[in-house]
């Protein structure tokens, strides 16, 4: 298949990239809808049937496997209406001449569709030859799914447990295997092996005897190890990875998995020198785990991408990935917020993204993950918990309970962000006896979770005008820490011209390389890290930052070799690299010292 473009939109939010696939795929542009709010699929799909006049047959929650199947009628739904659209859009680009002149000049030279129709068309131009060769060879975007792995909440009728092939992600899974959606599911938020035991139910999920695989995997990962031993896991079932989505742990959107410290461009260099070991040593596995089910072995290499992803801003950065460290395609977030055309978002929080400086994104405690999730100051679903707090009533209604998680109090789970949960730990709280520094630091701590699963995906509905009774109106918005340095509102067009350097820059001047961004975000996080840590510390706490620390110490050399050979270019577009370089240096030779005093 020739390949249109060299990125893709990444899932963001529960809302936020709730109908990408309709939007931007008829231009080849893959994007990811998220599958934790069936509520909102469900909501969503009723407004597209009325709009475009299909028939809508209401899924509610009295009907059995009502999860499973409001994904599988949404995925079908974007399928039907993204392909009626492409259809729509190639016999447009396919009027005249200029018409597919016009539409090859948006794509990048590196695109091999560009390069095919310049063979093609190098000698000379027949219209009908040239209309019906691209009729043939454009293809859509794919419609990919995320399914966050450990936002797998059990589910009851009654109080009656239900099998775990009812648990939220297990029925996302299974309403993503019965669609007609040929495309990937991403993987992301760590290993689930029940999960993934529970692809080999599918028979979508496994090659045929030419290797191709209907329903793909693309597993989300933040280091090599990770890839490795996920990979193998699946293989074992005789299940293949497709790709590997690699994003930086800390400079991203949303949740942020900081692992051990490493950094995204060490991490990416380990994955461009080990590429076909992973793959040898992971499709020996699979091809034995076919053999053993008597199921069909690929009679040729099954292939699989290696993408990146998180805080990339420039046509420079973009192209450094895909030539050096050989990536399939780069991951855009942040910045397509700010794109209608794209994303959806509710007129008063991009207003919010749009203004949005360095100091307005800060890395939060408010996710009730317990993992630490880029928050933008001042978004309404905050201002709505606040409100709470100061009515002495604290915590969510926890209308949706999709991270109805924790099991302290209740044999069935709540979420840390409920009224409920937060009203029983702070009763354990004020059992405790303590001073009213350690109470309040405590109580900060309980306080702090907020209804992201609602809050994600509230923007949606403000955009589109519907009913928000069950959810209310507060949002809660996660943008990597780039969004500091784009500051409009901008066309689909306008951002992919950037994004391949065929415009003016559009990001701040002020705005640093994404490698040299993330360090600071990481060595930040290690200072704060070591901030919390008391002279009582424990030798395992010290551990964990001595090895942080240490790994930023190589990924720091690392990228100090990369910018002075490599990447010479990045010096030259910013001037401040090596003088930032030797500014972390300094910082964290003085961290280390500090860790060192611990022992």
């Amino acid at each position: 298949m020739l390949k249109t473009h060299s990125f893709h939109i990444p899932v963001m939010g529960i809302g936020f990239t709730i109908d990408s696939p309709l939007k931007v795929s008829r231009f080849g542009i893959d994007s990811v809808i998220s599958l934790v709010d069936d509520i909102l699929l469900e909501k969503i799909r009723k407004m597209y049937a009325l709009k475009f006049k299909m028939p809508y047959d209401e899924i509610t929650e009295k009907m059995e496997d009502f999860r499973a199947k409001r994904v599988t009628s949404y995925l079908n739904l974007m399928k039907t209406l993204s392909e009626d659209k492409f259809e729509e859009f190639k016999k447009n680009i396919t009027q005249t001449k200029q018409d597919i002149t016009d539409f090859f000049e948006e794509l990048p030279d590196s695109s091999s569709l560009k390069q095919e129709f310049k063979n093609l068309t190098a000698t000379s131009f027949d219209l009908k030859n040239t209309t019906t060769w691209l009729k043939e060879n454009l293809s859509m975007g794919q419609i990919d799914v995320n399914i966050m792995t450990k936002v797998d909440k059990d589910n009851y009728i009654k109080d009656e447990k239900l099998p775990i092939e009812y648990n939220d992600a297990h029925a996302a899974l299974r309403g993503f295997a019965n669609s007609d959606v040929n495309s990937s599911v991403v993987f992301s938020a760590g290993m689930n092996p029940k999960l993934y035991a529970y692809l080999e139910k599918f028979k979508g999920f496994y090659p045929d005897e030419n290797g191709h695989i209907n329903k793909k995997i693309i597993l989300k990962v933040s280091d090599y190890r990770s890839a490795l031993i996920q990979g193998k896991f699946l293989a074992k079932k005789g299940i293949w990875v497709s790709e590997y989505r690699i994003e930086s742990g800390l400079n991203c959107g949303g949740h942020a998995f900081a692992t051990d410290g490493y950094l995204l461009g060490p991490v990416l260099e380990e994955f461009k020198n080990k590429r076909d070991e992973l793959q040898e040593s992971i499709q020996t596995l699979l091809f034995s785990a076919l053999e053993k089910k008597e199921y069909v072995v690929s009679k040729t290499n099954l292939q699989f991408k290696i993408s990146a992803q998180g805080g990339v801003g420039t046509a420079d950065e973009h192209q450094f990935l895909l030539d050096y460290y050989k990536v399939d395609s780069v991951g855009w977030g942040t910045p397509f917020l700010l794109v209608p055309e794209a994303t959806t978002v509710d007129t008063e929080t991009l207003n919010k993204l749009i203004s949005a400086k360095e100091k307005d994104v800060y890395l939060s405690d408010i996710s009730p993950l317990g993992v630490p999730f880029h928050n933008l100051k001042g978004n309404t679903k905050d201002l709505e918990k606040e409100s709470f707090i100061n009515k002495g009533r604290p915590g969510s209604a926890c209308p949706k309970k999709f991270i109805g998680l924790n099991k302290e109090f209740t044999e069935k789970g709540i979420c840390t962000a409920s009224r409920q949960f937060q009203h029983l730990k702070i009763k354990q709280l004020d059992s405790e006896v303590l001073s009213k520094e350690a109470y309040d630091i405590k109580y900060q701590k309980i306080i702090a979770k907020s209804c992201t699963c609602v809050g994600l995906g509230t923007s949606a509905l403000l955009a589109y005008d519907l009913d928000t009774k069950t959810e209310g109106t507060g949002v809660s918005v996660c943008p990597g820490p780039n969004i500091a340095y784009f500051s409009k509102k901008m066309r689909l067009n306008e951002l992919t011209k950037a994004i391949y350097g065929e415009s003016e820059n559009i990001t701040s001047a002020d705005r640093p390389n994404l490698f040299i961004k993330e360090l600071s975000i990481y060595i930040d996080y290690l200072k704060n890290k070591l901030e919390e840590t008391t002279i009582d510390a424990t030798p395992k706490e010290i551990k964990y930052l001595k090895i942080f620390a240490s790994n930023l110490k190589e990924g720091l050399a690392y990228y100090q070799q990369l910018f002075s050979n490599q990447y010479k270019k990045a010096i030259e577009n910013s001037p401040t690299v090596l003088s930032d370089l030797e500014r972390s240096s300094k910082t964290l030779n003085r961290l280390n010292i500090a860790i060192e005093k611990l022992s």
